[in-house]
């Protein structure tokens, strides 16, 4: 069929071939140099993890080109690559995969998303400021490259994320984006059960660290279910994920959550869940919550026990009571500003990151320091809980857990950040989306006099350039 065997239409067929060709050449060259990258970084160079970062580069590109013509692109293809923790081989930096992709869909919120925030966004990020403020002294008279450095990340982890699942939720993509967290959790659950299996069959019963879909520690691990289960078991009615799919995850993720062990994931979700059950009059789900609970309890009081009665000075119970007494000790030094974030990669004898949140900050950025984080984290908590409770208490829960964590572990990591306030930006932005729209004054970009893509497969128009 086609052009047959007319002279005057195939002539017209393949200019109009060679004009497209011609148009997506742009897009070729990208894809080619993606390709050449790769080559060089796994092949030639033999870094570390060579095989992620070729991965993560042409997933970059490829969502750097898709964008374009669909500005969401990015920012929903660094959702779920916000759970990966495995390292990017780049000229010795110590770069995760999750902090890239966050820089990346941040970068793109900023240039293409919306920016009219609503009160309880701006809030967020106001307090969010406080405390890179108050640890600027500690940046100051502490000068070394990982302090610097830890500035912005830590600025990057708390605002950035927000920003991003802003962009998302605000351009009305919350549900895909929630879906996307639920498949990577459902994935990262599935790694953990087929490792517990493996373990099992050789006579090893302890905490599992999956090894699949990549190498996890099963604290960053069981962080993540937690999360993960938690938006499934909230399941908001604007995220129009069906109840048997959220159930699904729900179950699976909390199986998982079992298996790895991890105290501080499991106190941090039962905290929440029945901080859910209370607001909600404790009537409807008290008895579901109790039976979810009471396994995670027993556990944990368990294994507790157990670690005590054992004398070993060298399990996580008396191995974290040792490491706070040397932090206490060495703030001691430094009362006011501490010693630097990230100290413990120059300072010659404390060469351990805190296993504790508040104390970590006070190591590291003294008392000055200490009183801008309480301040952010009250903050967060009051902003959070009088929003609406539709879209509130996802947000509340994700980020108390984190905190709840903290107390517990260590703080400052990587995705164990930036998950639950992403999240939570993703819960502002869809109740402003969803205000916009029974308003009527819903536009997905401010308007401005530059030129205009239409992506119908997004059903939206975005602009080409900064909103501001």
């Amino acid at each position: 069929m086609g052009i047959g065997g007319d002279p005057t239409r195939l002539r017209t067929g393949v200019r109009r071939w060679l004009a497209d060709l011609w148009a997506d050449a742009w897009r070729w060259v990208l894809f080619a140099i993606v390709v050449v990258g790769a080559v060089y970084f796994v092949l030639d160079r033999g870094l570390a993890n060579g095989a992620i970062t070729a991965i993560v580069i042409g997933v970059f590109m490829i969502a750097a080109v898709i964008t374009w013509s669909k500005p969401i692109a990015t920012m929903l293809m660094a959702t779920p690559a916000i759970f990966i923790v495995e390292r990017v081989g780049m000229g010795g930096g110590d770069l995760t995969v999750s902090d890239a992709a966050l820089a990346a869909g941040f970068g793109v919120a900023v240039l293409l998303g919306q920016h009219e925030h609503t009160p309880p966004m701006r809030a967020m990020l106001w307090l969010n400021l406080i405390y890179q403020l108050s640890t600027v002294f500690t940046v100051i008279i502490n000068p070394f490259q990982q302090n610097v450095i830890e500035w912005v990340h830590a600025w990057l982890l708390i605002s950035g994320a927000l920003i991003l699942g802003w962009a998302i939720g605000r351009a009305g993509r919350a549900s895909i984006a929630l879906r996307l967290i639920l498949i990577v959790g459902a994935v990262i659950a599935v790694g953990t059960v087929i490792t517990a299996i493996m373990n099992f069959a050789r006579g090893e019963f302890a905490g599992v660290y999956p090894a699949w879909p990549w190498p996890m520690h099963k604290n960053f691990a069981g962080g993540a279910l937690a999360f993960v289960a938690f938006v499934a078991w909230i399941n908001p009615d604007w995220a129009r994920i069906p109840r048997r799919w959220a159930r699904i995850a729900l179950v699976l993720c909390l199986f998982a959550l079992l298996l790895t062990q991890s105290r501080q994931a499991i106190i941090g979700f039962i905290v929440v869940m029945l901080i859910h059950v209370l607001r909600q009059g404790g009537a409807k789900h008290w008895v579901l919550a109790f039976l979810l609970a009471l396994p995670g309890i027993v556990l944990l009081v368990q294994s507790v026990i157990e670690q005590v009665e054992s004398q070993n000075q060298h399990n996580s119970v008396y191995q974290r009571l040792n490491w706070l007494q040397e932090v206490y000790h060495l703030w001691r030094d430094q009362p006011l500003v501490g010693h630097g974030l990230r100290y413990w990669y120059v300072h010659p004898t404390a060469n351990f990151q805190p296993p504790q949140a508040e104390l970590e900050v006070i190591a590291s950025t003294g008392l000055v320091g200490l009183i801008g984080f309480m301040i952010m984290w009250v903050g967060f908590i009051v902003v959070l809980w009088r929003v609406d409770p539709r879209f509130g208490m996802l947000a509340l829960g994700s980020v108390l857990a984190r905190i709840v964590q903290a107390q517990f572990d260590l703080f400052w990591v990587s995705a164990q950040v930036s998950i639950p306030f992403l999240i939570a930006g993703i819960c502002l932005g869809a109740q402003a989306f969803e205000a916009a729209q029974s308003t009527g004054k819903f536009e997905l970009a401010a308007s401005v006099p530059v030129r205009k893509i239409r992506s119908n497969t997004l059903g939206a128009t975005w602009n080409s350039a900064t909103i501001s």
